[in-house]
């Protein structure tokens, strides 16, 4: 399987650790030269999606929509049914190599597999699908954050290329919504457990380089000081929590937080 890195230029140290991470799964990568919002700044003007309405992307949050997009391209452009897009800090479990040496284990009507968790919260249906070395496949029915490493499909790359060729959204916000697999017919699945997750989440060598301008932005709209919801809200807000809960046991689907596959080989 082609297995994409996005990378800085200015990042040689992340390069670094994505080159040492193929290398203890034993899987060859090729590197896709990410797009520098610092170097751009006039992408933060560009046409955002209304759901950035409250909040709008930084300029390296588009550029880094952008550097998604030029592994879509490439995704389009090769022979493979399926490419793997990652981003430069995340680290894989000690199996991945066995599940990225081929695409034969992607069930015929995956379009979307997120391959990461960023341990939150995420919903998925109950029926399980066993692809080998300990992993399990369930069709996805809820956003789950991040763009550290997924699977897609040469049809689901060039939808995904048309939905933002005029306008910005955040990656993770498109490709893992179910109104975007809805609306254009995809079957979006999660790899249990992940293959891999951001560095951050399980070290402190790689934080995010998008979060202290997101959380500069944050704290200047004047939304991180929004008073506490009153009590009443804070109620109705639990009332629909449960309800969800309710339709989705109904619906044969079950909240989850998408554990890490092991890191280290066990002996």
């Amino acid at each position: 399987m082609r297995c994409l890195v996005i990378n800085l230029d200015r990042s040689p140290e992340r390069l670094a650790h994505m080159t040492a991470e193929f290398a203890r799964i034993g899987t060859a990568f090729e590197r896709v030269v990410a797009i520098d919002g610092c170097q751009h700044p006039y992408l933060g003007l560009q046409p955002q999606h209304a759901l950035h309405a409250v909040q709008r992307l930084s300029g390296s949050e588009v550029a880094c929509l952008h550097s998604h997009r030029a592994c879509w391209a490439i995704i389009v452009q090769g022979d493979a049914p399926y490419g793997a897009v990652f981003e430069d800090d995340v680290v894989f479990s000690a199996k991945a190599g066995a599940l990225l040496a081929d695409a034969n284990w992607v069930p015929a009507d995956a379009d979307i597999v997120k391959l990461e968790t960023t341990f939150h919260t995420t919903v998925i249906q109950r029926e399980r699908f066993s692809v080998g070395h300990g992993f399990s496949m369930f069709r996805l029915r809820k956003n789950h954050i991040g763009a550290g490493g997924y699977l897609l499909s040469r049809e689901a790359a060039r939808d995904l290329l048309l939905a933002t060729e005029e306008v910005n959204v955040a990656v993770d916000n498109l490709i893992f919504d179910p109104a975007f697999a809805t609306s254009t017919g995809k079957t979006i699945y999660q790899l249990v457990p992940a293959l891999c997750t951001q560095e951050q989440f399980v070290g402190a060598k790689l934080p995010s380089l998008l979060a202290p301008e997101r959380d500069a932005a944050w704290v200047a709209s004047g939304l991180a000081n929004k008073r506490r919801k009153p009590l009443t809200a804070r109620i109705r807000r639990e009332v629909r929590r449960t309800a969800r809960w309710i339709a989705d046991f109904c619906r044969f689907r079950r909240q989850i937080v998408v554990p890490l596959g092991a890191i280290e080989a066990a002996d």
